[in-house]
């Protein structure tokens, strides 16, 4: 009875044999899909890098060609079936094979980029951009096989109706290209590195570079908002780079306190006298001194008038008394930074003297910090040298001049 039963099957419903076929493939191949994943690599996750999940994920790629070629085989032998189902399937499995075999090589890149960024030359030669161009062939030529596979034809054939549309793929390619030939510009001539300071005005990029990839370079502005610009405008526009400040080891400060020139004037003798206490100006008053008096007897000649006398002046002495303060800070650098205390052009909104120096960090509160300190110091000590800077009046000022 079984047996007449099972031919009646067999003859009279062949689907239904087609379809248990059918069924136990598929759970074998899942079964096996599940072993693998579950079971074996779990087993061999110990023997992995354990610092990262990339070559486990690269490995359960792989593992998925197993089940996927139980399946272009396995197919053959379901019974019933017709010839075009069967090898409609086997070629879809074959390309979902490629396609497995080129994501599992994605990982795999992903992976070694990775390793070399564990290497201490990687912040300086990142090679996330050559991995990109890599995984943009490696889906090309996997397009290429499964496309090929489904269609049944040779990848040659293929690849020779490519060159028909090589103007196309230039087009539709064109910023991969240009970001590509910046990548590599900017590695040769390591102009970029992750963790650089960078400003790019056009580009609203003032902040540290968190990414290098091949067609965008992530900039972390300083207000925690992410800047996205693409590799080539890094070629092709000017940005600045601070990294040159950074290692160098002192950061420049330039300002200028923009003095009032009315306040400008000889000093008397008493005045020279009163500013001997200070410590800075000791061995500057006393050099003077001499310098002036052996000039005065020797081209004056007898002349006493004080008008035709070398003097003291008090924005001279202040801008002796502000180079001599800065060589005493002991935040600022001065072996091998130029340290400079300059006039500049008069101007109808004061005479500019400008101090020019470098303190002994890069840390940009510790730099606020200092040049606040320097400024704060030299705008109070002005008046001692009775000099005052100027600022345009204000209201208040023209208040307490009607009342005086």
């Amino acid at each position: 009875m079984i047996n007449d039963a099972t031919t009646f099957f067999a003859e009279q419903m062949p689907w239904v044999q087609t379809l248990i076929a059918l069924a136990l493939l598929l759970l074998g191949a899942a079964a096996v899909n599940w072993l693998l994943k579950k079971v074996i690599l779990r087993i061999a996750a110990p023997f992995l890098d354990t610092r990262t999940s990339t070559a486990d994920k690269a490995a359960a790629r792989l593992a998925t060609v197993i089940p996927l070629l139980m399946v272009s085989r396995g197919i053959e032998l379901v019974p019933n079936l017709p010839p075009e189902v069967a090898a409609l399937i086997t070629n879809i499995a074959r390309a979902c094979i490629v396609l497995s075999i080129a994501m599992a090589m994605s990982k795999g890149l992903d992976y070694i980029d990775e390793l070399y960024r564990r290497r201490p030359e990687a912040k300086t030669r990142p090679i996330k951009g050559y991995v990109q161009v890599v995984k943009i062939l490696v889906y090309c030529a996997a397009a290429i096989m499964m496309v090929s596979v489904l269609i049944e034809e040779s990848p040659l054939l293929l690849l020779s109706g490519l060159g028909a549309m090589a103007a196309v793929l230039m087009l539709v390619f064109k910023d991969t290209i240009l970001s590509l030939v910046a990548s590599v510009q900017l590695s040769s001539n390591d102009m970029l590195r992750v963790g650089d300071w960078i400003e790019m005005p056009g580009m609203n990029a003032d902040g540290d570079v968190i990414d290098i990839a091949l067609h965008t370079v992530k900039v972390q502005n300083f207000d925690k908002t992410i800047t996205t610009i693409p590799t080539h405008k890094l070629i092709s526009d000017s940005f600045r780079n601070w990294r040159g400040m950074s290692e160098s080891g002192g950061r420049r400060i330039k300002r200028a306190l923009p003095l009032d020139q009315n306040s400008v004037r000889f000093l008397t003798d008493e005045e020279v006298d009163g500013l001997r206490r200070f410590r800075l100006l000791g061995d500057y008053l006393s050099k003077k001194d001499e310098e002036l008096k052996e000039w005065n007897a020797r081209e004056l000649a007898g002349d006493t008038n004080p008008v035709n006398a070398r003097r003291i002046t008090n924005i001279g002495t202040f801008r002796a008394y502000v180079i001599a303060y800065l060589k005493a800070h002991p935040r600022l650098a001065t072996k091998g930074f130029t340290l400079l205390v300059r006039q500049l052009e008069p101007t109808p909104k004061g005479l500019p003297l400008e101090i020019y120096c470098f303190t002994s960090t890069t840390d940009w509160g510790e730099y606020e910090s200092i040049q606040a300190d320097v400024f704060d110091h030299l705008i109070a000590i002005l008046p001692e040298f009775g000099l005052r800077l100027y600022q345009q009046p204000s209201g208040l000022d023209v208040k307490e001049m009607r009342i005086a």
